[in-house]
């Protein structure tokens, strides 16, 4: 896909002032809506905004404009540069930049970090902070020159850094870390299917057992109850005599 030109708006500007090329053809070439071209024609987008030529800064040539001219439906291509510029090699990213104002705010921050997000390397507090290595461990020591006064602030809220840097480095730092494997033999969940499973209807009562008959009583009989009063009564007669 062709890249868009430089300043694609200055350069659309001087294509409708200089050509007679069509909306969609400078709308294809920089990369525009045809229109946003129509508006720029109309002097309703881009008002103030000076043309940027193509043709002299090597971006375009003017057989490749006159071609589109006799051709509607042609579309222009970027022209190719004779100059070979050398790959630029990404640059490893340096120590972060801290503001003279702000710089007697790093061990407070540091300080913040330590005790809000101890899982944070030494490494990523530097990145966020800006601090060496050999004062990030004096501040966790307590060895630091100035401890005694050191009071935990946010380093966002300080302007050292941004949320979204913490942020990353805060969930770096938690997917690094190793998970903790949970111990054998301690209490463990009951399955969801005997959780979930319904309580067994319990009885109210419990079944009651056949009562057994009662005994029949026993039939008194009235001349033995007498007989034995009369021997009873007997010997006390005999002892009055």
């Amino acid at each position: 896909m062709q890249q868009a030109p430089l300043m694609p708006k200055a350069t659309a500007v001087w294509l409708v002032e200089n050509t007679s090329l069509s909306f969609d053809q400078i709308a294809d070439f920089c990369k525009l809506h045809p229109l946003e071209v129509k508006g720029i024609a109309d002097g309703e987008v881009a008002a103030g905004i000076k043309g940027f030529d193509p043709v002299s800064n090597g971006q375009l040539t003017r057989e490749e404009i006159e071609k589109a001219q006799a051709d509607p439906d042609y579309r222009l291509k970027m022209a190719q540069s004779k100059v070979k510029l050398p790959e630029v090699k990404p640059t490893k990213k340096g120590p972060r930049y801290t503001p003279v104002s702000r710089r007697q705010d790093r061990p407070n921050a540091i300080l913040w970090l330590l005790r809000n997000h101890p899982e944070l390397k030494d490494a990523q507090i530097m990145r966020l902070v800006g601090k060496t290595k050999n004062t990030i461990q004096q501040i966790r020591e307590r060895t630091h020159w100035n401890s005694s006064t050191l009071s935990p602030l946010d380093p966002v809220t300080l302007g050292l850094c941004s949320q979204i840097d913490l942020d990353f480095e805060v969930t770096r730092a938690a997917r690094d870390k190793p998970q903790v494997q949970p111990a054998d033999g301690g209490q463990t969940l009951l399955p969801a299917e005997v959780t979930t499973a319904p309580e067994p209807v319990r009885e109210t009562f419990a079944p009651s057992e056949p009562r057994k008959p009662a005994p029949e009583k026993e039939k008194i009989d009235v001349d033995s109850v007498f007989a034995k009063l009369k021997q009873l009564k007997r010997p006390a007669q005999g002892d009055e005599e």
